[in-house]
């Protein structure tokens, strides 16, 4: 066992280029399932890049989630009563609680719920690209990979349409944290928080078929949400909602370009469509790390003594490519069935909008592929860029040809 106290090592999070943070990340693995690391706070961490290490971390009840952990979402920056409106959500809480409000928000957010909306996706999608057909060249990020995903979970939380372009400012401003500027976070957050909390007083008011309204309403027993866990809750499903999609779009279709051969077989063979949507979730996952956790006591991950008291990173990206993940973790193979990735995390925390996520990819994908055969990059790949960022690993835009 080893107590590591040597110099922070350097971190892929401000690295821009998309084979570089990978690179960065399998220099890492390659000298151990441990590090010391700096946070762009400038707070000391520790990153877990080991597959078996990450799947012990993300399940370790010693490993808690703690607000004394959540330094890139602006803890020390923001006032009180915005970030406790920002932080009270199940992603943030343990067992109670944690159980409590899962259980409160699937009584709402229901697996039919989910998949009564795979027509309305399909329409989404289809008037979108009705939208790009004709043109020579577009960005498929502004154009597709994230109105998709932002109209969807906006619809299904009952945000006017008019209202979308701000939730989505706001949301990647702060999932970028504090590497956008502390100003520039503080605002987003107090801006996001003051219009949701207008929307749920609307909505209690003035109920409607949705889910925020469901979330307003949501009962077990006796039990229900506080007015801050309701508003983190939002917050929550609105950022993850469709933060993470917009990248696995992203991502996905940039893996195919770059990979002609497993796009050819992609078109050949659709019926492979769901076996592709989770071998490009593991080979370039939406997150680099899972929401930090917080040592409520020493830990020994992976022969390194964690110690009490430390701000814990589960590094999903490093993982993915571990080879106690998969044979030859390096290539894109959309015929690989034995993947246990971790790209939704694991345990308790497992995202609850994973579901979600894949009929998306699913529906955006498929049709895409079938109606552009000509799809390919309109820039070489090495000019493409990487949003900078703790938590997501996306593209910052993506040019293509059709």
């Amino acid at each position: 066992m080893t107590d590591m106290t040597q110099t922070p090592v350097v971190t892929a999070f401000d690295i821009t280029d998309g084979s570089g943070r990978h690179a960065r990340y399998a220099q890492l693995a390659a000298a151990g399932p441990v590090h010391r690391i700096t946070l762009p706070t400038g707070e000391l961490a520790w990153l877990i890049t080991g597959y078996a290490e990450v799947r012990q971390a993300l399940h370790d009840p010693r490993l808690v989630k703690s607000d004394l952990a959540l330094a890139n979402s602006g803890r020390d920056l923001l006032p009180p009563e915005v970030f406790a409106a920002v932080a009270s959500h199940m992603l943030n809480r343990n067992p109670p609680d944690h159980t409590r409000l899962r259980r409160l928000v699937t009584t709402a957010f229901t697996r039919r719920r989910v998949e009564q909306l795979a027509p309305r996706i399909q329409q989404i999608t289809d008037d979108l690209l009705d939208g790009m057909a004709g043109a020579t060249q577009v960005d498929l990020i502004a154009s597709f990979a994230l109105p998709l995903p932002i109209t969807v979970i906006c619809e299904l939380l009952g945000v006017p349409a008019d209202r979308r372009a701000e939730v989505h400012d706001w949301s990647t401003t702060f999932v970028t944290g504090v590497l956008a500027g502390p100003d520039v976070l503080v605002a987003a957050v107090t801006a996001m928080v003051s219009y949701l909390r207008e929307l749920v007083d609307t909505k209690r008011t003035d109920g409607a078929d949705d889910l925020l309204s469901a979330l307003v309403a949501a009962r077990y027993g006796q039990d229900r949400l506080s007015e801050d866990e309701l508003i983190s809750m939002v917050f929550l499903l609105l950022v993850a909602g469709h933060e993470t999609t917009v990248s696995l779009i992203g991502n996905a279709v940039h893996a195919l370009l770059t990979h002609p051969e497993q796009l050819a077989l992609l078109r050949a063979q659709p019926h492979r469509l769901p076996d592709a949507i989770d071998e490009m979730l593991r080979f370039d996952p939406p997150g680099q790390v899972a929401t930090f956790r917080w040592s409520a006591e020493a830990v020994d991950i992976g022969g390194v003594i964690i110690p009490a008291g430390e701000i814990v990173l589960a590094g999903l990206l490093a993982a993915n490519r571990d080879s106690a993940c998969t044979a030859k973790p390096d290539e894109l193979d959309i015929t690989r069935t034995d993947n246990p990735h971790l790209a939704f995390g694991h345990g308790i925390h497992h995202c609850l909008g994973a579901p979600l996520a894949r009929l998306e990819g699913r529906i955006a994908l498929g049709t895409l592929l079938a109606r552009f055969p000509g799809l390919r990059l309109a820039v070489p790949a090495q000019q493409l860029t990487w949003r900078q960022g703790v938590i997501m690993n996306g593209l910052a835009a993506l040019p293509v040809a059709m």
